[in-house]
């Protein structure tokens, strides 16, 4: 009997562990997802702003090639730093998706396996996007410049340069890395609005209404000229959402958990879905 008493206890105190372990992961899996969530538009937002203030960026890029060239080669060393960081901010959000998912990911929500696909592929369409920014252009800069280049030289890195900002640059990073980072936000604002816990129903919103915006992007390549406004104020959005979901996960429990009181009799399902919706947001 002694023995039987034992093995149960034994088997009790592997249980807690068990459960505290598994606790603490989702803990650390949370903490982390937040962090990165805040950590990643807020880089987004001062690189672009760095290079709004020394390098005239987006605008510049309307302006003839000579004049982009004579600008970056003029930034320097400095200015490849910025656009390496910017373009790390792309790689970020690889595995900012991938730990959304572990986050938001639940039995009703199959179609997030397909919001992380997207994620995944936004953030590599937009580093390939970038990343001639840091490696290719200096080169070119370079060339174009050399008191040493013929014309025909010049004219050379000057079509490089064209085809490779249409291409890689408004093509991939732009329209493919809109079209993505808009459908990884519409799902992930879905799977906010299916939790019974009202500030992710308000996230969800925010998400959707960001969404839309970076989606217009994609139009302006087919003449639609406001898009190019209307991205903007689309990623400002979309960079609020971002930040607010991270602090939300860094809440603590009690406090992600509350949820407006009802009158039970009323609505006498309110109690389960909010025992149901803690437990998935662990």
């Amino acid at each position: 009997m002694t023995t039987m008493t034992r093995k149960v206890e034994d088997e009790g105190k592997e249980g807690s562990a068990m459960r505290a372990n598994g606790a603490d992961e989702n803990r650390g899996v949370r903490v982390l997802t937040g962090v990165l969530l805040i950590l990643t538009p807020m880089a987004f937002n001062v690189f672009f702003t760095l290079l709004s203030v020394t390098f005239e960026y987006p605008d510049i890029l309307r302006e003839p090639t000579g004049y982009v060239l004579r600008h970056f080669d003029a930034g320097g060393s400095s200015l490849v730093a910025i656009w390496y960081g910017f373009m790390l901010t792309a790689v970020l959000f690889v595995p900012l998706a991938v730990l959304v998912h572990k986050v938001l990911a639940r039995e009703d929500t199959p179609y997030m396996a397909v919001a992380t696909t997207f994620g995944v592929v936004a953030g590599v369409v937009q580093f390939l996007g970038l990343v001639r920014w840091p490696f290719l252009v200096p080169y070119l800069a370079d060339t174009y410049l050399d008191p040493a280049s013929s014309e025909a030289t010049r004219e050379s890195a000057a079509v490089v340069f064209q085809a490779f900002n249409q291409y890689a640059g408004v093509g991939i990073g732009e329209n493919l890395g809109y079209l993505f980072t808009g459908l990884w936000t519409v799902l992930v604002a879905l799977a906010m609005f299916g939790s019974p816990l009202p500030f992710w129903r308000w996230l969800g919103i925010l998400g959707m209404l960001s969404a839309v915006g970076i989606l217009v992007g994609t139009l302006e390549p087919a003449g639609f000229e406001p898009a190019a406004n209307i991205v903007v104020v689309g990623y400002i959005l979309w960079s609020i959402w971002l930040a607010l979901t991270g602090i939300f996960l860094l809440l603590p429990r009690s406090l992600r958990n509350r949820a407006p009181q009802g009158d039970p009799a009323s609505n006498p399902t309110t109690r389960t879905e909010s025992l149901s919706g803690s437990d998935r947001e662990q």
